[in-house]
């Protein structure tokens, strides 16, 4: 891949829900492609070094890629500090973060050496809107979702923000979706992934899971304690292999 050493990063301005200016970072491999593009859905930590990283890494591998500051709305800050404020006030709404991605992925589609082709990323929280969305709108190819966080909510859960236990919209899930998981989490527990996936069986789904012993939540995040690089190295391989196949 030495070709996509080089890359251009920029941070741009989308319309967001109901025309709100929102901040999005995006890289682009060196080349006129055409490439294919990945959307990243941040997790609650925000709008962190770990997804502009990661948005630099799929550029590195060919792909378009743009990550939206889903909380912009909450103000300015370190991602910790914007991160508390957005946690403190309940997170945010599911409506608000779809009409986000959708801006980021019209973005995706408008960038002239695109092969048309888009895929979701995201984890924990990001995981859980990533699913949402791919069951909420069909203008997307492939979706990751990693170790998504309330997917599966229970009725008491449900509020204003989030209306709906994604897992109950499964049947309109729009394209394939890998799901990676760590045995050792509890959020998700195995119970809730095995629910997740009879569901996906259920609909007839295209899905394909990965689950990892010695692994809980969040183990590819280099930067914490819970990072376990076997795993998460296993992880990208089959991340980026079904990428590969489903967005060429």
């Amino acid at each position: 891949m030495s070709f996509y050493r080089g890359m251009s990063c920029a941070n741009v301005t989308i319309d967001g829900d109901g025309g709100f200016p929102v901040t999005a970072y995006v890289a682009k491999p060196e080349g006129p492609g055409p490439f294919p593009a990945v959307v990243l859905v941040h997790h609650l930590p925000g709008w962190s070094e770990f997804y502009i990283e990661t948005t630099r890494r799929f550029a590195h591998h060919g792909y378009i890629a743009i990550c939206a500051n889903l909380y912009e709305r909450s103000g300015p800050g370190t991602p910790d500090d914007v991160a508390a404020r957005v946690r403190a006030e309940g997170g945010v709404p599911d409506a608000q973060v779809v009409s986000d991605t959708e801006a980021a992925v019209k973005w995706a589609r408008s960038q002239p050496e695109h092969n048309g082709k888009v895929a979701l990323f995201g984890s924990c929280s990001g995981g859980r809107h990533a699913f949402l969305y791919a069951c909420r709108k069909q203008d997307v190819d492939a979706c990751a979702e990693l170790w998504g966080g309330r997917v599966i909510m229970p009725p008491e859960d449900l509020d204003a923000k989030t209306p709906v236990s994604p897992n109950t919209l499964t049947g309109d899930l729009s394209c394939p979706l890998i799901g990676i998981f760590g045995n050792d989490d509890r959020a998700p527990s195995p119970e809730q992934v095995n629910q997740h996936e009879a569901e996906l069986k259920q609909h007839g789904k295209a899905y394909e899971f990965h689950r990892y012993d010695g692994a809980g939540h969040g183990f590819f995040y280099w930067h914490r304690p819970m990072y376990r690089p076997e795993q998460a190295m296993d992880g990208w391989s089959r991340l980026l292999a079904f990428f590969g196949k489903h967005l060429s």
